[in-house]
């Protein structure tokens, strides 16, 4: 007979840290959103949602749980602790989006339309600085913080479908 090992415990314990309750304790404090412009292609969606959701999980590490293991003991990568909202909204919707994170000093993940069409992480940061904040052709954001503080970033947003 075989008994299961146990993955092992990669994460911290993160008892006490704000905005990180413990594994039994939902709801969450703090709210983790990707905002998505509206008309993008399927694939663009999820290749944002995923780009913008590692952003926040590095900004963040924190927010991610252990690491998962099956009854036959095989072992798989850990995960945000609280659910990922995923929203649309215009163009408009989200650079107001990011006027208001900037203003209230929250940290925002961003993706460009040009971003679909540059090679790698240095030509990302490339595309991104040589554009004003305000003149950023935005297809997604995301944002982490506060419940209160993330809703009114997203004020006219919607879920996505």
């Amino acid at each position: 007979m075989t008994t299961a090992q146990t993955a092992p415990e990669t994460t911290p314990d993160t008892a006490g840290v704000p905005g990180v309750p413990g594994e039994s304790a939902p709801p969450w404090p703090t709210k983790i959103v990707v905002l998505l412009r509206e008309g993008l292609l399927p694939w663009q969606e999820l290749n944002v949602t995923a780009f913008l959701s590692s952003a926040v999980a590095a900004a963040v590490p924190e927010l991610i749980g252990r690491a998962y293991q099956d009854a036959d003991g095989t072992p798989y990568l850990a995960m945000f602790r609280q659910p990922v909202l995923v929203m649309t909204g215009s163009a408009e919707v989200l650079a107001t989006a990011r006027e208001r994170a900037v203003q209230r000093g929250l940290p925002a993940s961003v993706f460009t339309a040009d971003l679909f069409a540059t090679g790698g992480d240095a030509e990302n940061r490339a595309a991104v600085r040589a554009v004003a904040g305000a003149d950023l052709d935005l297809v997604g954001i995301a944002l982490h913080g506060p419940k209160n503080a993330v809703d009114k970033v997203v004020k006219g947003a919607r879920m996505h479908p």
